[in-house]
């Protein structure tokens, strides 16, 4: 028997290591924690990591398996990578080998083999400089290549002669042949066309530049909270330029995939750096590609979606997370991790600071800054002598609306379509309507698997489940009654894109949601158009809100804000308030002054005037005085139990075995409420039950909760359905 024993993370739901013995021909010297190794797991081969290599093991000499193969020579992970994924798990309360899976990149978790793919650079060699155009006017496509490599003062890739519309490969092989054209392979892609800025930040800008950058090398969460068009951008470049200038990397975390080719575009003109991309849009090659690229220090930038906090860097110097409100920062499936949480962990481990920069700052964020435990920035005025906002309510009680819009928005359209300018308006539903009704007998389109309505896709002649996926062809006649009296209730981004082409059928119109946007660079390609200028109308969701800038839009319409007014969810009224600032920061972001039009029928409604009068802060300060009273979050931390099955009656009886497991265990200051319905009790045809558990402080909770979970996994009632625990839950449906 051998004198060590690997202790290996395998992606499997129980949450514990698993021994293996070395190879045979192996010795202790050869094994390290980190290396990913190949092991035989049940009648399979599934990769893992070793995270730990001990003396001594419960096994038996039967149990015992070697690993099948040792794929890294060297750690694939430092001690650092692992200490975070480690205690992810454990603050999380996930199976550990499920978070170091979902933690790297499919093509690495896999067990493929790890090598960066080089670039190929074109540079023109000596001889060829001392070339005249006559000595190869011969050849006129070799002289326009040998000119235009003479132009760049660098080498260049093979997509800097995609300009020419003809075929460009066989003369630059030729040249390649006559020793005219030099190629070479780097890791580093090549950095053109640099801008330097012809402005300097203002006093705020700069005020919050010195704060971070008195603290580079220690840890320390700030809050940059700037109003939408401070700045806020221009400060991250400015950061980041300093931490590159110090030969440190720089990790900056987006929370939606359409932001990301945008803000690329001004990094990579301003910042002499390599770039690289991380998201869940790229194929499997490309994110791995990015991930070996920045742990290994040959790329300076990461920029990417919320997995791509687990990235290693090599020489850690700043992390900024850009929108901190934003919800998508939370992963709301299997592995239920914040990554803005993750995030300022990470700093704290690496001894860096962290930007946490928005508009809207969270009431965690904002109770973390009270207490003193984040630095709180402030950006309070818009850049360029740009103004705030002008913001009115529209009355839309007793009011005729053609389909959900009011004359005197209508009439502002065309007023601001008449000036050239742009108008955005936000629609909170993709879709065309959210119900199909039947005029004869009632029916109503209802998914089958949910408790929930079918929504009218008018272009694809589809009714949709937003929340299953399922989708039928629109009927013509009624199921129920078989009259063809069937009409659409409700508003959705189509819908309103019909109605506003029918007002101003010779001004462009473009929607953007979900459905037009899944193609990829569709966002771009939108964004572009938009930057040309001229009157256009844009109609969109929420991805309307998030980060983009268009000079030319002067006037935001929203169409659907009740609902956020009378939610069941404590936190509806936060994400209302920061829906409505992101989305009015749209407007008016250069020269031209800005007006947003709020339609609702409830215009004295508290939250909507202290809001439009006092602002975010004010709204954000009160709300945060309720939680406090109501022993909410932030003042309370949250776990939540979720359950779901085929059959209603084995999440009952699951939840009776729970409940007589938790009056064996002591509560101390933990509260239980449920368990009760999910608030869509029947989601893609199961069945949704939770249980909320609650504490003053965080400790309590989660010794609470390392005795419960391991003796709910051993419930017999616990095999016939799926439940998750949520630990600090942004949602509870």
């Amino acid at each position: 028997m051998p004198k060590f024993y690997l202790n290996v993370a395998v992606d499997t739901p129980l949450n514990r290591l698993f021994d293996y013995l070395p190879l045979s021909d192996n010795h202790r010297s050869d094994y390290a924690l980190g290396q990913r190794v190949t092991v035989p797991f049940g009648r399979t081969l599934k990769s893992g990591i070793i995270l730990s290599i001990s003396s001594n093991t419960e096994l038996n000499a039967k149990q015992l398996k070697p690993i099948a193969e040792l794929l890294d020579s060297s750690p694939l992970l430092c001690a650092k990578d692992i200490a975070l994924y480690k205690w992810a798990a454990s603050y999380y309360h996930h199976p550990i080998g499920e978070v170091f899976a979902q933690s790297l990149p499919k093509k690495i978790r896999s067990g493929k083999l790890l090598s960066v793919e080089l670039t190929t650079l074109y540079s023109l060699s000596k001889n060829s400089l001392s070339l005249k155009e006559s000595d190869i006017k011969r050849s006129p496509r070799q002289a326009t290549l040998w000119r235009h490599l003479k132009e760049m003062s660098q080498p260049v890739e093979s997509d800097s002669f995609a300009l020419f519309d003809w075929d460009w490969r066989s003369p630059l092989k030729s040249m390649v042949k006559k020793g005219w054209v030099n190629v070479s392979q780097e890791h580093i892609q090549p950095v053109t066309n640099i801008d330097t800025p012809d402005f300097t930040p203002n006093p705020a800008q700069q005020a919050a530049i010195d704060s971070v950058m008195q603290s580079a090398d220690t840890y320390n969460t700030f809050l940059l909270d700037g109003v939408t068009g401070s700045g806020k951008t221009e400060v991250y470049l400015q950061l980041i330029q300093q931490v590159l200038s110090s030969g440190k990397q720089v990790l900056v975390l987006l929370p939606e995939i359409t932001l990301t080719p945008q803000l690329a575009g001004r990094f990579k003109k301003r910042l002499a750096s390599h770039l690289v991309i991380s998201h869940s849009g790229l194929n499997d090659t490309q994110r791995a590609q990015a991930w070996l690229q920045f742990k290994q220090g040959s790329a300076q930038i990461l920029l990417g979606t919320r997995s791509a906090v687990f990235t290693p860097m090599q020489k850690p110097g700043l992390i900024i997370l850009d929108e901190e409100h934003d919800a998508s920062f939370k992963q709301q499936e299997g592995f239920r991790y914040s990554a803005r949480d993750i995030a300022i962990t990470r700093a704290r481990n690496d001894n860096i600071p962290i930007v946490l920069g928005t508009a809207t700052p969270s009431l965690e964020s904002l109770y973390n800054a009270q207490h003193e435990r984040f630095k709180h920035l402030t950006l309070p005025e818009r850049t360029a002598g740009a103004s705030h906002p002008d913001i009115h309510l529209i009355d839309c009680k007793n009011q005729q609306l053609d389909n959900h819009l009011s004359k005197p928005l209508l009439t502002s359209i065309a007023k601001t379509l008449a000036r050239n300018e742009q108008v955005i308006l936000f629609v909170n539903r993709r879709g065309f309507a959210p119900v199909l009704m039947c005029h004869s007998c009632g029916w109503v389109g209802q998914c089958r698997r949910c408790d929930s309505r079918l929504v009218i896709h008018k272009k694809s002649n589809l009714l949709k489940c937003h929340h299953c996926g399922v989708e039928h062809t629109v009927p013509t006649t009624c199921p129920d009654c078989q009259q063809a009296e069937l009409f659409p209730l409700g508003l959705g981004t189509e819908r309103i894109e019909e109605t506003i082409n029918s007002h101003f059928p010779n001004i462009p119109v473009t929607r953007i949601d979900r459905d037009s946007t899944r193609r990829k660079d569709a966002m771009q390609e939108v964004i572009d158009q938009v930057q040309k200028g001229g009157a256009q109308i844009l109609i969109g969701t929420q991805m309307l809100a998030k980060g983009h800038h268009f000079p030319n839009v002067t006037l935001v319409g929203m169409l659907d804000i009740d609902a956020g007014l009378f939610s069941c969810d404590f936190r509806a009224s936060e994400r209302m308030c920061q829906l409505i600032t992101q989305v009015a920061g749209r407007a008016g972001r250069e020269e031209k002054t800005g007006r947003v039009l709020i339609q609702t029928h409830h215009p004295d409604h508290p939250l909507l005037t202290t809001l439009i009068q006092k602002g975010y802060a004010s709204f954000a300060k009160q709300a945060l005085i309720e939680r406090q009273q109501a022993q909410l979050p932030p003042y309370h931390y949250q776990a939540l139990l979720r359950v779901n099955a085929m059959h209603e009656k084995a999440v009952l009886e699951f939840l009776d075995d729970t409940q007589q497991l938790i009056s064996q265990i002591q509560l101390g200051d933990v509260s239980i409420l449920g368990p009760v319905p999910a608030p869509m009790l029947k989601r893609a045809g199961r069945f949704r039950y939770q249980l909320l558990l609650q504490a003053p402080q965080r400790k309590p909770l989660h010794q609470f909760l390392s005795t419960l979970l391991p003796a709910i996994g051993q419930l017999k009632s616990a095999r016939k359905i799926r439940w998750s625990i949520d630990i600090d839950p942004i949602d509870l449906y």
